[in-house]
C-alpha cells in the first residue's frame, strides 16, 4: 500500500525535490540554492544505491508574529512558524541545505534521527559542528534507517529551537504499511511555547541572573495559543474531520521547559508509535510528552457530530516552580450538521503534578515485538554506567547579585560534572587528534556517591569540564539514570543522540541492582529521549554500534544551559561499513 496517498506529500513537497538514485534528473517547483554541492555531497557520501533521496532548502529567516497581543520578529524556516514538514520514507536519503539568512548563528538537529555513520550532520554546535554564521549555507546528508513515525528537528544553538522547529514524517517503506489500522488522514500536532521577549533574551537573562528562566507567555498548538490567552479568541488551531473515521496524529513537544499533556475532549486516544518506534496499541485519555518526545495516536471521530477542544496542559514536577497555568486549546471539528452556538466540549485538565497518570502512561508502553517488528534488546551488559542527574549551585561571582538559592547561581551536573560548551567541535578535535579541546574521563559511577533522592550532601557544586565517556564499539551498554534531590527532584528528559534506547526498568528512588531482576528485556519501549521519573530512576540498553561523538543531555533547555549534559564517545570499528567518514567539505568552521 502506497504510504503517501491518503497524506499531503504530494502538496508538501514542493519545499524539495527528490532525486532516484544518483543518476535521474532532477525537477523542482522552486529553487535549490546550492544544489551543485549537494549532489557533491551526495556522491561523497556514497551514491552506490538507488534509494530516493529527498532534497530541501531551509533558509533561516526572521519573520513577523503576533501572539498574545504581542509582535515581534522571530526566527523560522522559509517564513514558517512552526517550520515546514520533511516528509520522507524509510530508506531515504536525506539532503537539505540549510541558509542562514537571520543575525543568529545558528545550526540544526534531526532529533531521534540515528545518523549511522553520518554523525557531522547531526547538528548540535560545537559538539558536531561549529555554527553556521549569517550568511553561510551547510547541506545536511543523512539515511533514514531502520525509523519510520514522528520525529522532529530544531535548531540546537542557544535557544532558537523555541521557534525554530517541525515535523519529520517517516512512512513505512515501500511494500509495507503500518502495523495498525490504515487511518483515512494523518495530522501533525506541534506543542510549543510562546514568550513576548525573544527566546535569546529569556535565557541570556537567566544565565546572567543564575536563577530560573521567565515562564512562557502561552502554550501553543500548532504556534496558536487558543482562546484562553488575552486577544486570542480567534488565535485557534481548528482541525476539521469527519465522523466515523479514523484519523492519525502524530503528536510533538517542541516545548523548551515544560512537560505536557495532551488530550481531545470526549475521545478516546490509541497510542501506536513513540519516539519513530511502533508500540502495542494502548488506550488512553490522554498522553504525556517530554520535551523532544513524539507519540502517534489513532484518533476515531466516532462522538456526536460538533465541536471539542483539543488541549495541551503542563506537567510540573519540581516543587515551587513558577509555570505558565493556563492550557493551550483548539478547535476538532466535525463536518456535519451540528449546533454552531453551542459552545466546544472541553474535559477536565490534570492537576499540574499529577504524577500518578504520567507514571501509569510510561509504564503501560510496550515495545511491538512481533513478527515484522523483532526487538534486540540487549540480553548481556559489556559496559555498565550510573549516571546521576540534578541541579546544583554555584558562586555568584564578585559585584553581582544572583537570584539563585541564597544568592547563588543555579547550576546542573551528570555525574557531578557541569558540560563546558568548547568553541571548537568536539567531534572535530577528535577525528583531527585537536588536543586540549576535551577528555575522556567522565566517571562510570558517581564520584562522591550519598542518598541521591534523600537528604542533600553539604557541597553542591559541581566540577566543571567537557568530558566524555568512551563505550567500545558494538558493546551492549546500560545506563542508570538517577534523578538526584540537590535543589529539589525533579523529572528530567534525557535525550541521546545518535542513538534510540531500550527502556528496560524505572522506578522511584535510589536505584539498586537488585531492581535488574525485574527488568523487561522482551518488549519494553524504544525511545531516543527518556523521562527519568522524578525522584526515581530509569534503566536503558543499547548497542554501541554508531561510531561518533554523540550528545546525552537534558532536553530541559535551561538545565543544558546550565550544564546538565555528557558525550558518548563512540570508537570506529573494523573497516569502512563500521567506520565515521571523514567530514564533508562544506562544514562550517570555527
Amino acid at each position: 500500500m502506497d504510504p503517501y496517498k491518503h497524506s499531503k506529500i504530494r502538496k508538501t513537497a514542493g519545499e524539495g525535490v527528490v532525486l532516484f538514485g544518483c543518476l535521474n534528473a532532477v525537477v523542482s517547483r522552486r529553487a535549490i540554492g546550492n544544489l551543485f554541492l549537494a549532489l557533491a555531497l551526495l556522491c561523497h557520501a556514497g551514491c552506490l544505491d538507488a534509494s530516493t533521496t529527498r532534497v530541501y532548502n531551509f533558509t533561516v529567516k526572521p519573520l513577523s508574529v503576533t501572539r498574545v497581543c504581542k509582535t515581534k520578529s522571530l526566527v523560522s524556516v522559509n517564513g514558517m512558524y512552526p517550520g515546514p514538514t520533511l516528509y520522507a520514507n524509510e530508506g531515504d536519503r536525506i539532503l537539505v541545505n540549510v541558509t542562514n539568512s537571520a543575525e543568529y548563528n545558528i545550526t540544526i538537529h534531526w532529533h531521534g534521527v540515528r545518523q549511522l555513520l553520518s554523525g557531522w550532520s547531526d547538528g548540535p554546535v560545537y559538539v558536531t559542528q561549529c555554527p553556521l554564521q549569517t550568511g553561510q549555507s551547510f547541506v545536511y546528508n543523512f539515511t533514514l534507517t531502520k525509523q519510520s513515525g514522528t520525529l522532529l528537528w530544531h535548531a540546537h544553538a542557544t535557544w532558537l529551537r523555541g521557534t525554530v522547529y517541525g515535523a519529520i514524517v517517516i512512512f513505512p517503506q515501500s511494500g509495507t504499511s503500518y502495523p495498525f489500522k490504515f487511518p483515512y488522514k494523518e495530522h501533525v500536532i506541534i506543542l510549543g511555547e510562546w514568550w513576548n521577549a525573544n527566546v535569546e533574551e529569556v535565557e541570556s537573562r537567566a544565565l546572567l541572573s543564575g536563577g530560573p528562566p521567565a515562564v512562557p507567555d502561552a502554550y501553543t498548538i500548532n504556534g496558536w495559543p487558543g482562546p484562553l490567552y488575552n486577544c486570542s479568541q480567534k488565535d485557534v488551531y481548528v482541525l476539521k474531520v469527519f465522523p466515523q473515521k479514523t484519523y492519525l496524529l502524530r503528536v510533538i513537544n517542541a516545548a523548551l521547559n515544560t512537560d505536557l499533556f495532551f488530550s481531545v475532549s470526549k475521545h478516546n486516544l490509541t497510542v501506536v508509535e513513540v519516539d519513530g518506534d511502533y508500540i502495542k496499541p494502548y488506550a488512553t485519555d490522554k498522553i504525556v510528552l517530554a520535551p523532544g518526545q513524539t507519540t502517534n495516536v489513532l484518533l476515531s471521530t466516532d462522538q456526536p457530530a460538533g465541536r471539542y477542544y483539543m488541549w495541551g496542559s503542563p506537567y510540573i514536577s519540581a516543587q515551587n516552580v513558577s509555570f505558565q497555568k493556563t492550557q493551550t486549546l483548539a478547535l476538532l471539528e466535525y463536518k456535519g450538521l451540528f449546533n454552531a452556538a453551542a459552545a466546544p466540549v472541553l474535559s477536565a485538565f490534570p492537576i499540574p503534578n499529577d504524577t500518578n497518570s504520567v507514571t501509569k502512561f510510561s509504564t503501560s508502553l510496550r515495545g511491538l515485538a512481533d513478527s515484522l517488528h523483532q526487538a534486540s534488546v540487549p540480553q548481556t551488559v559489556d559496559k555498565n554506567l550510573l549516571i546521576t542527574v540534578g541541579l546544583g549551585v554555584k558562586p555568584c561571582g564578585e559585584n553581582h547579585i544572583c537570584q539563585g538559592p541564597n544568592r547563588t547561581k543555579f547550576t546542573a551536573s551528570m555525574n557531578n560534572v557541569s558540560f563546558v560548551m568548547p568553541d571548537i567541535a568536539v567531534l572535530q578535535a577528535y577525528f583531527f587528534n585537536i588536543s586540549g579541546v576535551f577528555t575522556r574521563d567522565f566517571p562510570d559511577n558517581p564520584p562522591f556517591p550519598f542518598n541521591y533522592t534523600g537528604l542533600p550532601p553539604t557541597n553542591q557544586t559541581p566540577d566543571r569540564g567537557t568530558k566524555a565517556v568512551v563505550l567500545p564499539f558494538n558493546s551492549n551498554v546500560q545506563v542508570i539514570l538517577q534523578d538526584t534531590s540537590i535543589q529539589g527532584t525533579e523529572s528530567h528528559p534525557i535525550h541521546s543522540h545518535g542513538y534510540s534506547f531500550y527502556i528496560v526498568g524505572q522506578g522511584f528512588g535510589n536505584y539498586n541492582p537488585s531492581n535488574a531482576s525485574s527488568f523487561n528485556l522482551v518488549d519494553p519501549p524504544k525511545r531516543n529521549t527518556i523521562a527519568v521519573p522524578v525522584g526515581g530512576w530509569a534503566a536503558i540498553r543499547f548497542k554501541a554500534d554508531n561510531p561518533g561523538i554523540w550528545l546525552v543531555h537534558c532536553h530541559l533547555e535551561i538545565h543544558i544551559s546550565w550544564g546538565l549534559a555528557s558525550l558518548f564517545l563512540v570508537p570506529n570499528g573494523v573497516g569502512p561499513s563500521q567506520s565515521l567518514p571523514p567530514p564533508p567539505p562544506d562544514l562550517p568552521k570555527c
